[in-house]
C-alpha cells in the first residue's frame, strides 16, 4: 500500500515577513538603552575617580623612594671619599685658566661605580674641551629625582651685549642634587663670597669642622629644573647664575615660590628631600622656621 507523503509547505511571504520582523525586534531589544549607557558611563567615572588618586599616590611614593635612594648613594660616596682624603670635595674647583670649574660631584664618580666616565674628564682642561664631549652628553640617573620633569641636557647662556639678550656657551647634563653652600648665594660675586655651608669654592671641608655634628647639618638638597637648570659636571665662569648650577642656598625655606633661583625646591608635596651629614635622608618641611633652616645649613654655629 502506498503511503502518500504530505508535501511540506513553504512558509508564505507573510509568515516570512513576520519572522523577520520578530528577529529585528529581538535584535533591537539586545542593545543598550540610553539610560543603561548613562549608568555604565557613570559607573566607569566613579571607579576612575576612586582608582586614579590611589594610582597617582602609589607612583609618587615610588618616585620619592627612588629619590631618597639616590641621595643615600651620594651620602655613601661622600663618606667613602672623606675616608680616603680626610675631607669632602670642594663645591667647585677651577681649572688653570679659571674659565671653567668642575663640581663637587665629579670626584665622587669613582665611588658611584662610574670610574670609566671619570677617566674621560681631564680637570686641568676647560669644560668645553672636545675631550669632554662624552661627559657633557652623559645623563646620570643617580643625580636625578624621578619626581621632577627634566630634560637630559640644558644650554648654559651668558648675558649678551644688549640688555635682555643671551649667547649660548655650552650644553650640560642636568642634575637635581646640589651641595649646600650655606645661607648666602654663591653667585653674588666671582670669586664667590665665603660660604658658611659644606660645599665651598676651591675649599675642602673636613668633618671636624662641622661643629654641631653630622646629624644636624644639611649636606645635599634638591632643586627642580623649573627653578634653574643645574648640573653635576661643571660650569663656565661666564654663564648666568654659574655657581648656583652646582650648589644651593638655604635662606628662606624649601619650595618657596617667590625665592631666588639659588634656593632648594622639589616636586614632593610638603617639602624637599635633603641628605644629612650622617648619611640619612629626610624631607625638610616647606613650613620650617627660616631661622632653624639657616641654622641647619651652616657647618658651625
Amino acid at each position: 500500500m502506498q503511503v502518500k507523503r504530505r508535501a511540506r509547505m513553504a512558509p508564505s511571504f507573510s509568515e516570512g515577513g513576520s519572522c523577520c520582523r520578530r528577529s529585528a525586534l529581538c535584535a533591537r531589544r539586545r542593545g543598550l538603552t540610553v539610560l543603561e549607557l548613562l549608568t555604565v558611563a557613570a559607573t566607569i567615572g566613579v571607579l576612575t575617580a576612586l582608582i586614579l588618586p590611589a594610582v597617582c599616590s602609589a607612583r609618587d611614593a615610588a618616585q620619592r623612594l627612588q629619590c631618597v635612594n639616590h641621595l643615600k648613594q651620594l651620602g655613601l660616596a661622600l663618606h667613602n671619599y672623606h675616608s680616603q682624603f680626610r675631607c669632602l670635595p670642594a663645591g667647585w674647583q677651577w681649572e688653570g685658566t679659571r674659565r671653567s670649574a668642575y663640581a663637587w660631584a665629579v670626584p665622587l664618580l669613582p665611588y658611584l661605580d662610574l670610574q670609566p666616565l671619570y677617566q674621560t674628564i681631564d680637570r686641568p682642561r676647560r669644560l668645553d674641551d672636545p675631550s669632554h664631549t662624552r661627559a657633557r652628553e652623559a645623563t646620570l640617573d643617580v643625580f636625578l629625582c624621578p619626581s621632577d620633569i627634566v630634560e637630559p641636557h640644558f644650554t648654559l647662556f651668558e648675558p649678551g651685549p644688549q640688555p635682555g639678550t643671551q649667547r649660548p656657551l655650552t650644553e650640560l647634563p642636568t642634575a637635581n642634587y646640589l651641595g649646600v653652600f650655606g645661607t648666602i648665594e654663591a653667585d653674588d660675586s666671582i670669586p664667590a663670597p665665603p660660604g658658611d655651608g659644606t660645599f665651598l669654592e676651591s675649599r675642602c671641608v673636613r668633618f671636624a669642622e662641622i661643629r654641631r655634628g653630622l646629624s644636624n647639618t644639611l649636606f645635599v638638597g634638591e632643586r627642580t629644573m623649573a627653578r634653574v637648570p643645574s648640573t653635576w659636571l661643571g660650569i663656565d665662569a661666564r654663564g648666568e647664575d654659574a655657581a648656583c648650577r652646582l650648589v644651593g642656598s638655604a635662606i628662606t625655606r624649601p619650595n618657596c615660590p617667590e625665592c631666588d633661583e639659588c634656593e632648594f625646591d622639589s616636586r614632593h608635596p610638603g617639602g624637599s628631600a635633603f641628605l644629612w651629614g650622617d648619611g640619612r635622608v629626610s624631607l625638610v618641611s616647606e613650613s620650617i622656621d627660616s631661622r632653624v633652616y639657616r641654622w641647619l645649613a651652616r657647618r658651625s654655629e
